[in-house]
């Protein structure tokens, strides 16, 4: 799969776990659904997103586990949807997906936060997940 499909595929996984998350949707319809705004997607970024997503869902306890733990002074429910959901992703690539580079799961997770997020996201992800990588307990750079 290219890089591009990939990419797609981490977009339409974080907006329909955005969506889902806020409880304005059914998990299983959202999976069918491309957000207004997403050009190019093919199947390849569709299958992806939605393995992904899945994997998110199914493992939400453990990466939640894993959030807090190294997001330490922020609470789940006080950090904003898109870093949560950009956070269950990255962790669940890490945890799970052995063949993606640990820094191809990083570079993403940042890249979705600038996009997605607010003006200090991507330092937030990048913050949590380089203290999960280390296995450090030292508080991330925080919003």
């Amino acid at each position: 799969m290219n890089r591009l499909q990939r990419h797609l595929g981490r977009e339409l996984t974080l907006l329909w776990l955005y969506q889902v998350d806020l409880g304005h949707a059914n998990f299983d319809a959202t999976l069918t659904t491309i957000p207004e705004g997403i050009e190019g997607v093919e199947e390849e970024a569709m299958t992806f997103g939605q393995a992904l997503a899945r994997g998110v869902r199914e493992h939400r306890t453990q990466l939640d586990s894993a959030i807090g733990k190294y997001a330490r002074g922020w609470s789940l429910e006080r950090m904003a949807v898109i870093e949560r959901n950009i956070l269950r992703i990255a962790l669940y690539e890490l945890l799970h997906q052995s063949d993606i580079p640990t820094s191809v799961s990083v570079d993403e997770a940042v890249e979705l936060a600038k996009t997605y997020g607010a003006e200090e996201s991507s330092r937030f992800v990048n913050g949590i997940l380089g203290a999960f990588i280390r296995g450090d307990m030292e508080p991330p750079v925080t919003v």
